[in-house]
């Protein structure tokens, strides 16, 4: 199976940087896209909660529990 990135997660950056501190913590690798901090250095902006977070998609069982439990923190 080759290693791909899939979405697991959108919205503000600092939702997705906490996240991607908990999947860090259980050594699962994350990359963040941010089309907003992108487009201000590119000169040009973005609307919204566009920062995602992507992971390999072999690691989205192992990430999956501390996704749910992130998602119900935040939903507090």
């Amino acid at each position: 199976m080759m290693k791909e990135h899939i979405k697991i997660f959108t919205g503000t950056s600092i939702l997705v940087n906490r996240l991607a501190y908990l999947l860090d913590q259980i050594n699962i690798p994350s990359i963040i896209k941010d089309d907003r901090e992108s487009g201000r250095l590119a000169g040009f902006g973005t609307f919204g909660d566009s920062s995602e977070l992507h992971i390999f998609n072999t690691d989205l069982e192992q990430a999956t529990n501390v996704i749910e439990n992130f998602q119900k923190e935040i939903k507090k």
